[in-house]
């Protein structure tokens, strides 16, 4: 394993296993810290999947995290929680119903509605049950070949517009509409931690840490610096300076 730190916050680099287990240990360390209530929010993918499964067949969710967290995601499609597409859905299927997570501390996106009125109504929800002033305890994101991350795309016209809302919708092209964390509610997280593994990342990772901030919506990131730990597998990592 390596670590350092960067720009973009701090870096490890490991085995997909070994980057698993940091995950799953920082979901417990953030719940055993908590007093009040911690919301983790999750992320979707292909790597999620893995390692919900990995979780649940190894019993690695630590305790604290299945009995103190609240948990939604960071971002969500506007599609029913029981689409293969929907990332609460995968996340509730594959993690929180096998681990007997209570439905009271599961907190999915109203996607029953219109992408408007969801964010609003998240929004509400959201300050109703855990306060305005706090979004994620540990907020967690993945990383799109295109530089994304949750569903700030590039050219997202919520990058920089000073949205004051810790969610909203947006309308990625050729994507549909998509509810996110956005830059407000990030800077209002306690932790974020990102998690990118593959070959086909590598070369997206390297200019990602290489080229000048704005390159690339996940660059947004080296403003929570202090908060951020990035996860990237030895094959993600190949090309990394």
């Amino acid at each position: 394993m390596t670590e350092r730190e960067t720009a973009l916050g701090d870096l490890i680099i490991a085995d997909q296993e070994t980057l698993f287990q940091h995950l799953a240990d920082q979901m417990g360390k953030v719940a055993e810290k908590a007093e009040d209530r911690c919301v983790i929010g999750l992320t979707g993918g292909s790597t999620p999947k893995k390692h919900y499964q990995w979780m649940v067949a190894n019993g690695k969710l630590p305790e604290a995290a299945q009995q103190k967290a609240y948990w939604t995601t960071s971002d969500e499609r506007m599609v029913p929680l029981s689409s293969d597409d929907s990332n609460f859905g995968n996340a509730d299927r594959m993690l929180l119903q096998p681990l007997g997570i209570a439905e009271e501390r599961k907190f999915p996106w109203p996607v029953e509605v219109d992408a408007h009125s969801a964010a609003l109504l998240h929004n509400r929800k959201w300050a109703e049950r855990f306060g305005a002033q706090r979004c994620f305890d540990l907020c967690v994101l993945g990383m799109g070949d295109d530089g994304h991350t949750a569903s700030l795309f590039p050219g997202s016209p919520l990058l920089g517009a000073g949205v004051m809302d810790f969610f909203a919708c947006v309308e990625v092209p050729g994507k549909g509409w998509r509810l996110t964390v956005t830059e407000a509610g990030l800077d209002a997280s306690r932790a974020i931690t990102i998690i990118v593994t593959g070959a086909n990342k590598a070369e997206r990772i390297k200019t990602v840490f290489n080229q000048p901030a704005g390159t690339y919506p996940v660059q947004i990131l080296e403003n929570y610096a202090p908060r951020v730990t990035w996860l990237v597998d030895e094959e993600a990592a190949a090309l990394i300076q």
